[in-house]
Order: C-alpha cells, then sequence, then structure tokens
C-alpha cells in the first residue's frame, strides 16, 4: 500500500534537516575544548541513556539468545555510531563544518553500488549515472590537494568526513539484512555499543571529561540527546509512517543547513568549490533516486 506524506511528517522531515544540518555547527563549537573522542563518546552515550530509559518507559525488551543478531547489532553499532562518530569530530578539527556537512550528502551515494552487490538491489542505468555524478561531486568537494604527496592536515580531515559517509552506508546495508528486531531497541543497542568501545577509548586517551564552560559543555549535551536520541527516534516514526523513500528527503536538506549556519554562525568562508560540488552531489542523488521519488509525489 503506497504510503502518502502528512503535514506531521513534513513537520518531521524539516525538523530532522535542520537538526542534522546543525549538528556539524555544534561538534565545531564542542570541540573547542573537548577532544574528539569525548565529544563522540557524549553522543553515544547520553543518547543510549536517553533511549534506555524511553525503552523501559514503552516496556521494550531487549533481544536474547540470537547470536547472528547480535553480530549484526554489534557491527551495526560500530559502523553507525562510534566511528562515524569519531571520524567526524577528528575530521572537523581540520575543516570547516560546512565540508563535513556536504560529505553527508554524499552517504546515499555509497549504499547505492554496496546494496548491489550486497543487498541484491541491481544498479539501473538512471541509478549508475547519478553514482557517477555524486561521485564527481565528491571528487570536486576533496579538491585535488588529498593527492599531494605532502598533504596537510586538512587533507585527512576532508577524507576523515568521507570515511565517515562511508561508514554510515556500509552500517546502512548491514541494517536492511539484520534479523527482525523492533526499531526502537536497534537504536538503542547501536547507542549502547558505541558507547561501550568509545567510553574506554576516551578515559584512555583524552581522560575524565569535565565541565568546560556553558558553551561547549550545552553543545555536548546537545549533541547527546537532539541529533541523537531525539532525532533517532523521529526517523523511525517517519519510516513507519511515511516509508524509507520519503526519509530520504533529509539528505537534500543537511548540507544546505550545514553551509548556512557554518557561515552565519561560525563565519567560515564557501569556496566556490563547495557550490560546485553539492551541486553534483545533489544532482546525482536526484537521479538515482528518481523513479522513487516520482512514485512518492504520485507520477510515476
Amino acid at each position: 500500500m503506497a504510503q502518502h506524506p502528512t503535514a506531521a511528517n513534513w513537520a518531521s522531515i524539516g525538523l530532522l534537516g535542520l537538526v542534522w544540518g546543525g549538528t556539524f555547527m555544534v561538534v565545531s563549537v564542542a570541540l573547542r575544548d573537548y577532544g574528539p573522542l569525548t565529544v563522540a563518546c557524549a553522543r553515544t552515550t547520553l543518547g543510549a541513556m536517553v533511549l534506555i530509559l524511553l525503552m523501559r518507559v514503552m516496556g521494550r525488551r531487549w533481544p536474547t539468545g540470537d547470536l547472528r543478531l547480535w553480530g549484526y547489532l554489534a557491527a551495526i553499532g560500530l559502523l553507525s555510531t562510534a566511528l562515524p562518530f569519531f571520524l567526524l569530530s577528528w575530521g572537523q578539527q581540520h575543516v570547516p563544518s560546512a565540508f563535513a556537512g556536504i560529505s553527508m550528502a554524499a552517504l546515499p551515494l555509497f549504499v547505492l553500488p554496496l546494496a548491489h552487490v550486497f543487498a541484491d538491489e541491481p544498479l539501473t542505468l538512471r541509478r549508475t549515472a547519478g553514482v557517477i555524478v555524486g561521485f564527481i561531486g565528491a571528487a570536486v568537494l576533496i579538491g585535488p590537494g588529498v593527492f599531494a604527496e605532502n598533504g596537510d592536515m586538512a587533507a585527512w580531515g576532508q577524507l576523515s568526513c568521507v570515511g565517515a559517509a562511508l561508514s554510515y552506508a556500509v552500517a546502512a546495508i548491514l541494517t536492511r539484512r539484520c534479523p527482525p528486531i523492533d526499531p526502537v531497541v536497534l537504536s538503542t543497542i547501536t547507542l549502547v555499543v558505541g558507547a561501550v568501545v568509545l567510553i574506554p577509548a576516551m578515559l584512555t586517551i583524552e581522560g575524565v571529561p569535565g565541565w568546560a564552560g556553558q558553551t561547549s559543555g550545552l553543545a555536548i549535551l546537545f549533541l547527546g540527546l537532539m541529533p541523537t536520541a531525539l532525532a533517532a527516534l523521529l526517523r523511525v516514526q517517519v519510516i513507519r509512517s511515511a516509508g524509507p523513500v520519503f526519509m530520504t528527503l533529509v539528505n537534500y536538506q543537511v548540507p544546505l543547513w550545514s553551509m548556512a549556519f557554518g557561515a552565519l554562525v561560525l563565519s567560515e568562508a564557501l569556496p566556490l568549490r563547495f557550490f560546485v560540488a553539492l551541486a553534483l552531489i545533489l544532482t546525482g542523488l536526484a537521479l538515482s533516486q528518481w523513479g522513487a521519488l516520482m512514485r512518492m509525489f504520485g507520477r510515476g
């Protein structure tokens, strides 16, 4: 049965785009006083605490017994929280927040070829063209400096952000192949896995964090509560009521908000290649999803 987005769905998708698009700015603020492991760990740990409480309120139970399921959950948690959260935090020490936001727009373009190989979702000619155009945009975004023999830390920061998008893409494929599980439980466990991985790493390398001041401290709290816990629940609600294709509309908003916040709040410079790259990536994304988007809006 076709799923028709409601006004609440549109409001939710707009809020998700705003929250996730602003996350990169907030990470940059938190990094002024905290290390990248601490920022990543705060996101997973605070988010996990909120969702564990929600599970108790909703009466949801932890899965038991299925080792195959737990293997998937461990891998998804590592690749959808611990690794990308750290890569983004580390990368944003060396690149503008706008760059990190634009790199996330390429996420669906990584998913498509992976789904072709591992999830039995063949690449059509249109999807292939979209992936190629999008990857050209990603290459423009990174720029030729990353391949220099003596590349600076900005080049490594760029690769770190793109690596986070690739990590999310692999996690998306694993999520599709994961045995059936309640979405709220899935979101909770992935954050718990991230916390289990990141807490000892943070304590060993950066130590026990303290309150570093109102601005950075509130940024840390925001990262754990809004783009991690609340957004995870909104995402589940949107996918259940309006479908996964509708959820992809967030991908078009996030880079726009990240550029706006970066320029207007953090006074980041936005070079021309950012705009060219964004246009190519969004064009590739639209090409690759054109059929599904037209069906969603009742035109195909």
